[in-house]
């Protein structure tokens, strides 16, 4: 049985754990789409305002399902490619801020998929790359377009051309992981606590911004950030955080406009 996906909810913060810890969370087509199918309902201002990626056992996971990609012809790969690209498109652009909780290995796969979510929180130890070329292929889903967006171009081509993985510490380093943690699910669930007390329409906006501007000019990505800013303002939650700002309390965001 390939890897299972476990959905359970603690207040305004949603887990998704991978189950099949015997595989090292391997994922398999039932897996990518059990992920997607846990975040398209979600919206921003609902009752879910943050959500936590992890994996059980001794690892986040080592990557796609060899056990089943094995099996297809080529047509049959790019079916399963295109359906996990499509998977961790829904998670990046899920408009609630998604956070992996990495330890142990996140290969492959297993590491595209903590590049698509939002934020990342990883032990010192954990060991994240792609090593696709030691097999004479690459990423199929994202990992070459996703890396150079979030570490620097020459690590980007070392992780892709030699197949090395790197610490969670240098990942930490080089601004790929955002929190170090012995214990990466707690130190994701603290933080998913503290996203979801937050504007849940502005953060959603902020999601899109860096998504939309990414290929545009700096002046177009500019007037797009400007009129974004003045819808913000305008929303009751906005008005929200300048009353709460200037009463000196806090603010209590319920994601209306």
């Amino acid at each position: 049985m390939g890897t299972q996906v476990v959905v359970e909810r603690d207040g305004p913060v949603l887990r998704i754990e991978l189950d099949g810890p015997d595989r090292l969370n391997a994922i398999g087509s039932g897996t990518y789409r059990g992920i997607a199918e846990a975040l398209r309902a979600l919206r921003p201002g609902g009752e879910v305002r943050a959500v936590v990626i992890s994996g059980r056992g001794r690892g986040f996971c080592a990557g796609a399902d060899l056990e089943e990609i094995r099996t297809y012809d080529a047509a049959g790969f790019g079916t399963f490619i295109h359906g996990f690209t499509d998977a961790l498109d829904v998670v990046e652009t899920t408009g609630v801020p998604v956070v992996a909780a990495i330890h142990g290995l996140a290969l492959g796969g297993g590491l595209e998929l903590a590049l698509a979510c939002h934020l990342r929180v990883s032990t010192p130890t954990a060991k994240l790359g792609v090593p696709e070329i030691k097999l004479g292929v690459l990423p199929g889903a994202g990992g070459t377009q996703r890396l150079p967006n979030l570490v620097p171009r020459p690590l980007a081509l070392e992780l892709l051309l030699l197949g090395d993985p790197i610490s969670g510490q240098r990942a930490y380093d080089l601004g790929l992981v955002n929190v170090l943690a012995e214990d990466p699910v707690a130190a994701a669930l603290a933080l998913a606590q503290r996203l979801a007390a937050g504007p849940p329409l502005a953060q959603a906006a902020a999601i899109d911004l860096l998504g939309r501007t990414a290929t545009m000019s700096v002046a177009d990505g500019i007037a797009l950030e400007r009129a974004t800013g003045v819808e913000l303002f305008g929303t009751a939650d906005g008005r929200e955080g300048f009353a709460a700002f200037a009463e000196k309390r806090p603010p209590v965001f319920r994601g209306q406009a």
